[in-house]
């Protein structure tokens, strides 16, 4: 926090989220691909694509530590004698009703969407209507995996960019591209048939907008609302997958719409949320205990991203019963209830609204401080 403080806090965040977006699309993509990779299915490749990425991860913490020491040392932080960390500290962090608001925000909105990425290819399976494809065929190789992920770079670079560039002409000229590549994506993935390629385009947009509406934040706030926005958006997608997606089974190209656009409209609301979520923190507690405070919201999320994917699958489980063929269960139920935690995340969210309004808070004020 101390990089962007007083300045483009929400809109670094937002980057920061974005980029982290576009490496969900690159293991949602390459994952399956190095998987299925020479004709047989061994999933320890995968791994080792997992573990070459955390090795590249590793190099550039280092890269940052020593990027991080140098700045201490040009500010002066590193000479400052702050108080040590005191266990006294979490309690004055715990004892903030503003913290717990956004902590149990974060806690049903992540656990609403997290354990959701587990089941969604197995949901699409069950609601939407595949034919095979010629595995001799471009379709059916893995050279167009290649073709799709180089489309989704251009998607990801152009909407990124566009965020940064001063004139006009070239920002919406960028934005026209990664619509254009965007709707190339998607098509691509209904050639191939595949449930995973579909889901794939969840956090595309993500990767465009979320540094848009971290920006937006920065100079105009309204930080609580964007969180009872992506609340409402959340439910608005499950309701859609629980009743209409399934009305669609049969129509080869109808599904495949709806469950479209319902991704995308589910990765604003992951853009939203975030945008707004994080850069609130430094707000609730204080600058010293910043850390503490992060980490307790993520020791609490984590709480969350346990439990629900095995209350997923009990209720699975309890409303098919007897039902043996996978792509054949019904997810009404399971979407309800991850639905459900839309509705109370949104219910807190216009109880931040009403506590910053009392309190003066300023999660509705700008970021960047004059």
């Amino acid at each position: 926090m101390k990089w962007f403080k007083g300045r483009e806090t929400a809109l670094a965040m937002g980057s920061e989220m974005a980029l982290a977006r576009l490496g969900v699309a690159t293991c949602m993509i390459f994952s399956p691909f190095f998987a299925k990779l020479g004709g047989n299915v061994d999933v320890s490749r995968s791994v080792a694509f997992g573990v070459v990425l955390l090795c590249i991860a590793l190099i550039m913490f280092i890269v940052y530590f020593f990027m991080d020491r140098k700045l201490d040392a040009q500010t002066g932080e590193a000479e400052e004698k702050d108080d040590p960390f005191k266990v006294s500290d979490i309690g004055q962090i715990l004892r903030s009703g503003g913290f717990w608001l956004v902590a149990l925000l974060c806690v049903l909105y992540y656990s609403a969407i997290f354990p959701f990425q587990k089941y969604a290819v197995n949901m699409l399976q069950c609601n939407l209507t595949f034919s095979p494809v010629d595995p001799s065929s471009f379709w059916g190789g893995n050279t167009v995996t290649i073709v799709q992920y180089l489309i989704m770079l251009v998607v990801a670079i152009a909407s990124f960019s566009s965020n940064f560039v001063k004139g006009k002409s070239l920002k919406y000229g960028l934005l026209a591209t990664a619509i254009v590549a965007l709707v190339i994506y998607c098509y691509m993935g209904y050639m191939r048939q595949s449930a995973e390629t579909v889901f794939a385009v969840f956090p595309l947009l993500a990767v465009g907008i979320t540094p848009i509406l971290g920006n937006y934040v920065d100079h105009k706030g309204k930080a609580a609302s964007m969180l009872v926005l992506g609340s409402l958006l959340l439910v608005f997608c499950h309701l859609t997958f629980a009743f209409i997606l399934p009305a669609f089974k049969g129509n080869a190209v109808g599904g495949v719409v709806v469950a479209y656009l319902t991704i995308l409209v589910l990765g604003a609301s992951f853009s939203l949320v975030p945008a707004a979520l994080w850069p609130s923190v430094p707000k609730l507690v204080d600058s010293k205990i910043i850390g503490s405070a992060y980490a307790l919201i993520f020791w609490i999320q984590n709480i969350g991203l346990w439990l629900f994917p095995l209350l997923i699958g009990k209720v699975l489980d309890k409303t098919n019963p007897g039902v043996t063929d996978p792509t054949q269960f019904n997810y009404t139920a399971p979407l309800v209830m991850l639905a459900c935690l839309g509705v109370a995340a949104l219910l807190l969210g216009f109880l931040l609204k009403v506590v910053d309004r009392r309190k003066h808070l300023g999660l509705e004020e700008p970021n960047i401080t004059e």
